[in-house]
């Protein structure tokens, strides 16, 4: 389906992060097969139109803004899915929502692990274009964890099969990784081969208060040295206070951080691992810690974490940052934050997939005060500046897009920077697969 109507297309000029540069496409396309999209491709080759692939819209980076007279390719059409108990597979397109295929495996008994905290509204083509995580990664790994195989359409237009639902495959190189994170850059991805797992265990869930921030990163290390646990999440003051005033759920306003952890080992072992992380966390200086093994109670905590980001957005115009630094850095992260929101003036908040360092420092401004919104733009860079620093990324799970492109260099380097150039000319020669984001 084509569609050139100014009122539908202004939907698909911006993903997410309401990129102000976003331009006007000549066209969105909604094909339903992988031959649609390979006739597209043919065309916008030819003519060298540039495409913007586009899944849910619900990316975080920029990485889907439309570009004046190009064409945005949405595969939110493509829901097909096909279930292998046998082999614990999945066969699915990228239309579906990570939502959809976690209950398609549920049906057979089985899971598929990552968890994006809006896993109910992204697209599993949009998963894989930023190798997203979620909550349960720091136990059950990425996305490119759970990909087996995929079939891509190149720029040119030539359909290409990766992987396969094999166990074990090293014939040839890794091409199926190298999709995997390339936010569209190289190609679109038609349909997915998903390893599966088992259903998830009865988990039991530690929550504990923290006077400081300090404490409860002192604490992050303490339980992450002793276990892996299946969640591992962080809210800060502006995070718990923003989730209480749409939640009242009674948590703590005068806590500077929450810690919110889980074990889903099989048997007592749930238990036995939930103690010794509230056993942990008092011996950080948790000044009360709370164990329940009720996994409605237990999802009530999990519910108010994945509402932080909505929640602190009701209070301003967002920068939503996506920065990672190695576990032992992650007080390190956090205060330089803290310090950087001080020195600018702006409201930030940090919420984070404690457990692999990942952060998600979000930068609350006015958007009509000029000058909060130059001061917000200098601690949005300067966020980025610091994780590097610090040894660790400019991006998690939620990609480069062309939000954070200008900083893309500092982190890779010359060389390794050069080589994602050149591995980008190869595949798309024209550069017209998603020009301006990620490389």
């Amino acid at each position: 389906m084509v569609v050139t109507d100014p009122a539908i297309t202004e939907g698909y000029r911006q993903d997410r992060a309401l990129d102000p540069s976003a331009g006007k496409p000549l066209a969105v396309v909604r094909p339903l097969t992988t031959e649609q999209v390979q006739t597209v491709m043919r065309w916008a080759s030819a003519h060298r139109v540039p495409v913007v692939p586009r899944g849910a819209g619900s990316g975080l980076s920029g990485g889907a803004t439309a570009l004046d007279n190009g064409i945005v390719l949405s595969t939110e059409k493509m829901r097909d899915i096909t279930v292998d108990p046998v082999t614990r597979t999945a066969v699915c397109q990228p239309g579906l929502f990570n939502a959809e295929v976690k209950k398609a495996a549920a049906k057979y008994g089985l899971w598929y692990p990552p968890d994006p905290s809006s896993f109910e509204i992204c697209s599993i083509g949009g998963n894989i274009a930023t190798n997203a995580g979620g909550l349960c990664c720091v136990k059950y790994g990425v996305t490119t964890d759970y990909v087996m195989g995929l079939q891509v359409v190149l720029a040119d237009g030539t359909a290409v099969r990766l992987g396969g639902p094999r166990l074990k495959d090293v014939a040839g190189l890794s091409l199926t990784k190298l999709f995997v994170g390339s936010e569209g850059t190289l190609g679109i991805v038609t349909e997915i081969t998903l390893r599966l797992l088992p259903k998830q265990n009865r988990s039991s869930t530690v929550v504990a208060n923290f006077p400081t921030v300090d404490a409860a990163t002192s604490a992050v290390l303490g339980v992450s040295g002793q276990m892996r646990p299946s969640m591992l999440e962080f809210m800060d003051a502006v995070a718990i206070n923003a989730v209480e005033d749409k939640l009242r759920m009674g948590l703590d306003r005068d806590a500077a951080a929450l810690l919110l952890a889980g074990s889903d080992e099989r048997g007592h072992s749930a238990a036995e691992d939930a103690a010794r992380i509230a056993e942990a966390f008092g011996q950080n200086g948790a000044t009360d810690v709370f164990t329940t093994d009720d996994p409605d109670e237990g999802e009530a905590f999990v519910a108010a974490r994945r509402f932080a980001i909505p929640a602190v957005e009701a209070k301003g115009t967002l920068l939503l940052e996506d920065v990672g630094v190695p576990l032992p850095r992650l007080g390190d992260l956090v205060g330089g934050v803290e310090r950087i929101a001080a020195q600018r003036e702006v409201m930030i908040s940090v919420i984070a997939h404690a457990g692999d360092g990942n952060t998600h420092p979000l930068i609350v401004f006015d958007p009509s005060d000029a000058a909060m919104a130059d001061r917000a733009q200098l601690a949005f860079g300067e966020i980025m500046d610091l994780a590097v620093g610090l040894g660790g990324t400019i991006t998690g799970e939620h990609g480069v897009g062309r939000l954070k492109r200008p900083w893309l260099a500092n982190q890779l380097g010359p060389e390794a920077m050069e080589l994602n150039r050149r591995i980008k000319a190869a595949l798309d020669p024209d550069g017209i697969l998603n020009p301006g984001a990620a490389i």
